[in-house]
């Protein structure tokens, strides 16, 4: 006789309520959840999926209302138990992890601390002792780097990959019966986000912790999942394996939905604009930037952050040039100094052959006209009291030369161009969708008709199908108008769709700078091979992540070691690597990379990968 589920949902149906009108949210949702099982949901965004793992935890509050259904567990209803109870019961036997790691925890107060007070809040009798020592065990188990030092620093502290992980502590400290995982990995890199994804499958095995697994990404989800559910519009549609659904989908959605994973090496990939000759629209020459910051150890003490580290590369007019690599490499860094929001320490940027540091204010203002940068974060990019046509007028205003009926008709023209309907132009953006919110986002840089446009992290957020549907307008708008990109991203498969040329950086240094089919088919540096052996794809992979994935973080910026920052991480290292850096090799037409092993030929880097895992334990390692 099987065992009864560990939770039964049954018909359950949401609303929104606004001003006495209801919208259906969830329409008879019915699944059950076995014990030790991970149970995949996906959708795009819209679909319920979070409002479906807040109705599991009964978190729903107004103005959604449930209308109907039940959620069994161990023989009672969740959505009936009085507030108090269940309060404990999502503490102590249900855990719920966010898709936002950094607005989860009270800056003001230490990580570790906040993981032993919710502790003892659902374990009274656990001593503070006991507490700090069962949330530093979790803390090892989710390999957290050095977790007693982790323990005593605040959230700002942490990496993105460092506070998802310290949220998984959060929810599996008290050891729950079934934890709900939302949207975790969507904004992590691929290397930190392939680390999360193996530590749920350890996790779930080593404490018997049944999981929800919710996601815009079917490639992700089949990496973890024993099943999985397909929502749209609130309904399910579908429900099967992860093979099943990726071999053969039974429904129209669901085969959409598969159509609009980007492909990594099954790709057309995109022609190389024909740049021979011509002058680069934008040149960055040897660009270095140093941060001091206080250090907490010492009385007036400081550090400094080497956040970017001799930089050089070019970009011409019509070429897509790639950006990538994991947080805290000096992307983001990087293109603040690209856009002179900031100024390097050391090197030079120079755009259509004019040197930006020699510009004055006014040819600086003129500057902002042709070169614009569109940043991460749609919610807190635009001011939210501000309607949706004002915003995108505001750079119009500022630069002037357009009357006020020519100013309205150009915004009304550029929405258009983007996908935004007309009749929102004096909505406010309250309502809108992540996506909806970064057209507006890409509105308000188009609409001074400038030539580059950097975006750092611009899609990050969205979802696979809304990304593939912003890059078929970037593609559009490069058609029509011969805009310039400059993709700065840890999403590869974006990267890989959109890109001609591409830059990996590690560490504040482009280690590898290749064109597109390069970059992931014969990769120059390790650190390459180790980004593309994690990211999420339902192809065969090239690159096996066993041989090349990464774990922990990268160093820290301060105080760099000598040789090359790579090597501790690195299967090829030897000793040469931790004291003399290499240099930028080239490996032809245009391709370089850092590495000393940049031109062997495959059988030398297996071979040299399988020496050093044989010779590191004797404390040798192979040279080239």
């Amino acid at each position: 006789m099987a065992a009864p589920p560990l939770l039964d949902a049954q018909g359950i149906s949401v609303d929104l309520v606004r001003r006495s009108v209801s919208e259906p949210i969830l329409r008879d949702v019915s699944f059950q959840l076995r014990e030790r099982q991970v149970l995949g949901i996906i959708g795009e965004s819209g679909s319920g999926k979070t409002v479906l793992s807040r109705v599991l935890c009964n978190a729903i509050t107004e103005p959604l209302e449930i209308t109907a259904g039940s959620v069994g567990y161990h023989g009672r209803d969740l959505l009936t138990i009085p507030a108090a109870e269940m309060q404990a019961l999502r503490g102590r036997e249900i855990g719920y992890i966010g898709s936002d790691p950094g607005s989860a925890l009270d800056p003001t107060i230490p990580v570790g601390h906040q993981i032993v007070e919710k502790l003892r809040a659902v374990q009274p009798d656990m001593s503070k002792q006991a507490a700090r020592e069962r949330a530093l065990e979790v803390l090892s188990a989710v390999r957290m780097p050095r977790p007693e030092r982790r323990f005593d620093e605040f959230p700002f502290q942490y990496s993105g990959g460092m506070m998802q992980r310290a949220l998984i502590v959060d929810a599996l400290v008290s050891n729950p019966t079934f934890l709900i995982a939302d949207n975790v990995t969507q904004q992590l890199d691929v290397t930190v986000a392939a680390q999360i994804i193996r530590l749920m499958h350890d996790l779930r095995d080593q404490l018997d912790t049944a999981i929800i697994f919710i996601s815009s990404s079917l490639a992700i989800v089949r990496e973890i999942a024993d099943d999985i559910i397909v929502l749209q519009e609130g309904r399910i549609i579908e429900r099967s394996t992860p093979e099943a659904i990726v071999a053969a989908p039974e429904h129209d959605y669901s085969k959409r939905l598969l159509e609009r994973i980007p492909r990594i090496w099954a790709v057309e990939e995109r022609a190389q604009p024909k740049t021979e000759g011509e002058a680069a629209l934008l040149e960055v020459d040897d660009v270095y930037k140093t941060y001091r910051v206080n250090d907490p150890t010492r009385f007036f003490g400081h550090n400094d952050v080497e956040a970017v580290r001799g930089v050089t590369f070019n970009v011409k007019a019509g070429e897509n040039f790639g950006i990538v690599g994991e947080s805290g490499c000096g992307k983001s860094t990087l293109s603040r100094l690209l856009s002179w929001i900031e100024a390097p320490d050391k090197g030079s940027i120079s755009f259509e052959g004019e040197s930006v540091a020699k510009m004055n204010r006014r040819r600086l203002l003129g500057l902002r006209h042709r070169f614009q940068l569109l940043l991460q974060d749609p919610y807190n990019a635009m001011p939210p009291h501000m309607p949706v046509g004002r915003t995108i007028l505001e750079p119009l205003l500022i630069h002037g030369g357009m009357g006020r009926r020519a100013m309205r008709n150009r915004v009304l023209e550029v929405m258009n161009e983007v996908g935004l309907p007309a009749d929102i132009y004096d909505h406010l953006q309250i309502g809108l969708s992540a996506g909806q919110r970064q057209r507006i986002n890409l509105a308000r840089a188009l609409v001074l008709e400038p030539r580059l446009l950097i975006l750092d992290e611009t899609l990050s957020a969205l979802d696979q199908v809304e990304q593939s549907r912003l890059l078929e307008i970037f593609d559009k708008l490069q058609a029509e108008h011969g805009f310039t990109y400059i993709f700065i991203s840890h999403d590869l498969a974006m990267v890989r769709r959109a890109c001609t040329r591409i830059a990996v950086m590690y560490l504040g240094k482009i280690v590898e700078l290749a064109d597109n089919h390069t970059v992931f088919f014969n990769p120059g540096h390790p650190y390459t091979k180790a980004l593309l052996s994690a990211v999420p794809t339902i192809e065969e992979r090239r690159y096996d992540a066993a041989e090349n994935l990464l774990e922990g973080e990268p160093p820290s910026p301060i105080g760099i070691p000598p040789g090359c920052s790579f090597n501790s991480r690195c299967p090829l290292a030897f000793e040469r690597c931790t004291t003399d850096e290499p240099g930028l090799e080239s490996r032809g037409d245009g391709r370089i990379s850092a590495c000393y092993w940049a031109n062997a030929s495959e059988d030398e880097l297996i071979a040299a990968a399988d020496a050093n895992r044989a010779r590191r334990a004797a404390g040798e390692a192979s040279a080239p």
